[in-house]
């Protein structure tokens, strides 16, 4: 049976909150890209979408947006999203029941608040237990490093799935900044790593856990979390 919009819960959409990378001074936040091309594609099939992050309130980008990208210019001058991104919702403070999917987006930021979000693990636990869609693009699978399922097991064993890799990390010189190498990481746990060369589009389907690469795969890891909802 095909679902129609109305039919499906919110999404959820997680950011990071940390604006610096670690102890070097190094501004972070979220990929404003990896927001906004989802983003547009849900909304444009009339999905709702809310916004969260680990401390709630104003979520930092990351500064690395280009302002010719129109997608980004789109939402740049939508006042709802501007106010949506300055006043998140605490993760801790939501009820998973109320999302058919949670997706996180990347940034580097994430490599600091995500991993041991215990709120975080509360809702992907739950969403996946509920039948819903785990997704994740770029530095977001590092929500996924501890995320376990609800009889205990780690979400990402045994599972395929794309997460920036380490020659990605490498060829943006973060490979000793980071507090460590995620796609590695994710390996450690039992991931099926699937990678491709830097900065190609590579979107991963592994039954509910759908997972991108690198802010290239964005737009269309939108699109396969849309059409995953509407099936």
């Amino acid at each position: 049976m095909i679902q129609t919009a109305t039919d499906i819960k919110p999404v959820l959409f997680v950011v990071t909150s940390v604006n610096v990378k670690g102890d070097t001074g190094i501004p972070t936040g979220f990929n404003l890209a990896e927001v906004t091309h989802p983003l547009e594609k849900l909304q444009d099939a009339g999905i709702a979408v809310e916004f969260a992050s680990p401390q709630g309130g104003a979520a930092p980008t990351d500064g690395m947006e280009d302002m010719s990208d129109p997608v980004i210019a789109r939402y740049e001058a939508d006042a709802a999203f501007r106010h949506a991104i300055q006043n998140t919702q605490r993760l801790d403070a939501l009820d998973p029941a109320r999302y058919s999917a949670i997706f996180f987006a990347g940034g580097h930021g994430t490599m600091w608040d995500f991993p041991d979000s215990l709120a975080a693990q509360h809702l992907i636990r739950e969403i996946d237990a509920a039948g819903g869609i785990v997704s994740a693009v770029c530095h977001g699978p590092a929500a996924l490093v501890n995320a376990r399922r609800a009889d205990g097991r780690l979400l990402v064993e045994g599972k395929r799935l794309a997460a920036f890799t380490d020659a990605e990390e490498e060829e943006v010189q973060s490979t000793h900044v980071v507090p460590f190498l995620l796609a590695s990481t994710l390996v450690e746990r039992g991931a099926l790593h699937q990678a491709m060369p830097n900065w190609s589009d590579n979107v991963v389907v592994d039954g509910r856990l759908i997972t991108g690469q690198n802010p290239q795969s964005a737009a269309h890891l939108g699109c396969v979390l849309r059409d995953a909802l509407l099936a």
